[in-house]
């Protein structure tokens, strides 16, 4: 993308826009009506703000390819999510203006609750509060790593930011939420890495 050309086509103004992102709204006809979750629902202020807007479908990254949070984002903003690679730890890190440097390794972690048998009950931990998350924040904290920096910053509720720092670290591991209750959370695993295509910038 020809950044250095966008920006010569920027004509400043004094109005300002509002970009409303309706993520996760779509989905399939459902019985008896035939219509849609968001057909069916009752939406008047959605109604009058779309009377008075532009309205558009975009295909963030490919045809029948659900992205994550990072790619959906930069292709938002107009970046292509397959040469320009993020994910949701340096989304977190930023989010709380975290100075994330060459060699950080950011992860987004949610805190939990499991029951007795190590079993999975609660993706979310209830969504505590955010003056919980910070003190178990400050318990991970006192947790050391030989030969790396190690960060916890509570971002909102259950949400927090994982940052390792130091030399030689990589981001190829698996993902460690199985996405379901009810099961043992997995160990996450290393990958092999994929050689990246470079692009011409």
């Amino acid at each position: 993308m020809d950044f250095k050309f966008l920006q010569s086509l920027i004509v400043p103004a004094s109005t300002k826009i509002a970009m409303i992102i309706m993520d996760g709204l779509g989905g399939l006809p459902l019985e008896p009506c035939g219509k849609t979750e968001l057909e069916t629902a009752h939406t008047p202020h959605l109604d009058a703000l779309a009377a008075q807007s532009a309205l558009g479908l975009t295909v963030p990254v490919g045809p029948g390819i659900s992205p994550g949070s990072g790619p959906g984002h930069l292709a938002i903003f107009g970046y292509d999510p397959l040469q320009y690679e993020i994910g949701r730890g340096a989304l977190e890190a930023l989010g709380v203006d975290f100075d994330l440097g060459p060699e950080d390794v950011a992860a987004r972690g949610n805190f939990c609750t499991v029951d007795e048998a190590g079993l999975l009950v609660d993706r979310r931990a209830g969504r505590i509060s955010t003056e919980a998350s910070k003190e178990l924040a400050e318990l991970l904290q006192t947790i050391k790593i030989e030969g790396v920096e190690t960060f916890v910053e509570t971002v909102k509720e259950h949400r927090f930011a994982f940052v390792m720092r130091g030399p030689g670290l990589d981001d190829a591991l698996t993902e460690t939420d199985p996405q379901r209750t009810g099961v043992p959370i997995p160990r996450f695993v290393r990958l092999s890495r994929i050689p990246k295509k470079r692009h011409a910038s």
